[in-house]
């Protein structure tokens, strides 16, 4: 009989539990918090300024590493539109209208208060972070509908898609027309290695890490290529099998990344990018037109965005209401919704490269935002009366 190691089962509890990379997530931003605020601040900023070969560490983090997440970003959108939660239009209808909403919404907010140079931020409080959101959520297990997490699930997938469009529209740089057309036909290669079968994750990889390379030079923004890999990996439908158990090249490379992008990647992008020096700031970085744009559009414009357009949508018949769910529960979820962490703070990245008084300014507000709503979002669902029993989620009903 083999031995027990009950640290070895702890920690992998810990590591398939859904709302660990939240924490995780969290801890790490906290830290940055920490740091950024004590006599290790020059160590830390020097530390993400110092070179590795062409790049800073900061840019192999914001360029590199975040690639491997928004690969992974891809995979999931793939997955859930030809194989999972998003497979069927009607399936589509009501989180699709509602991260419309919760995209569009905020950016209204944003742009009441901000012209000229801050307007660049508008598409900052348009994100939500799955980690974080499905983290809250799952800390409600057994208070909360299955139909609401597979909503928030969606919303958030497509609410990620509508991110990569965002980024790739808006904030590309000036374009390299050579590394532009060689990008091009690498995509074409990619394309070609799906239409062929080819099943061989790492010749995909390899492609991808040219790609990359070539997109880093081209005026696109480098992670893009992430999503171009995600998009060319083949996916075998297995009607009545697990994703545990599917082998198709996608799932083998969703399985090997969940891991490491959600408990390596993710927290040391938070770690090196939420650290906001608050200490010494004047009042007034609280009260920018920025910071508050921010903060309001992931905690009001969220919620009106997401509520709004999905009682519009269910009032006019083109969807329904989630399966024993009830309008507060509805409210409490579009409330998770504005924890917009991870994409938020890359997005602030991309709008405000070189103004560091902007970063921090929207750093503060998707910190307060997301903490709020989060908190909030945690109190309306926590005490929502239920209006149905409600049944025991089964196998595979949610997502990541």
């Amino acid at each position: 009989m083999a031995p027990h190691h009950p640290a070895s089962t702890v920690l992998r509890r810990f590591l398939e539990g859904q709302s660990s990379a939240g924490l995780v997530l969290m801890g790490s931003a906290a830290l940055a918090l920490v740091i950024a605020n004590s006599p290790l601040n020059p160590l830390y900023q020097a530390a993400l300024h110092s070179k590795i070969g062409p790049l800073s560490l900061s840019h192999w983090i914001n360029d590199g590493l975040m690639a491997l997440f928004f690969l992974l970003v891809g995979l999931e959108i793939k997955r859930e539109v030809l194989d999972g939660h998003l497979g069927t239009w009607p399936r589509r209808i009501l989180p699709g209208v509602a991260a419309a909403g919760g995209m569009a919404l905020p950016a209204i907010v944003y742009l009441s208060l901000n012209s000229g140079v801050a307007s660049r931020g508008w598409a900052i409080p348009a994100a939500t972070d799955i980690a974080f959101a499905l983290g809250v959520m799952s800390l409600l297990r057994g208070r909360i509908p299955a139909s609401l997490r597979v909503f928030l699930a969606a919303l958030a997938i497509i609410d990620d898609l509508g991110a990569v469009i965002i980024i790739a529209l808006f904030y590309t740089a000036d374009l390299s027309l050579p590394y532009v057309i060689a990008a091009v036909a690498l995509t074409l290669v990619l394309i070609a290695m799906n239409r062929l079968s080819v099943r061989n994750v790492w010749a995909f990889a390899i492609v991808g890490a040219v790609l990359w390379a070539v997109t880093l030079q081209s005026g696109v923004h480098a992670t893009l290529a992430g999503v171009i890999l995600a998009l060319a990996i083949p996916l075998e439908a297995t009607p009545g099998r697990s994703d545990a158990n599917a082998t198709s090249p996608l799932h083998r490379m969703e399985r090997g990344l969940l891991l490491p992008v959600n408990f390596l990647v993710v927290p040391i992008f938070g770690f090196a990018n939420a650290g906001v020096a608050v200490v010494g700031l004047s009042a007034s970085a609280f009260s920018a037109p920025v910071t508050l744009g921010v903060a309001l559009g992931l905690l009001l414009g969220k919620l009106v965005g997401v509520v709004g357009a999905s009682l519009i949508a269910i009032r006019l018949g083109f969807a329904d209401m989630p399966a024993h769910a009830s309008r507060l529960q509805l409210f409490g979820v579009a409330l998770l919704c504005g924890i917009g962490f991870t994409m938020s703070l890359f997005i602030t990245l991309l709008a405000f490269p070189n103004d560091e008084v902007f970063q921090a300014q929207a750093k503060i507000g998707i910190i307060g935002g997301s903490l709020v709503a989060g908190l909030l979002g945690y109190v309306v669902l926590r005490f929502a009366p239920q209006p149905h029993p409600v049944p025991s989620p089964k196998l595979g009903t949610e997502s990541r």
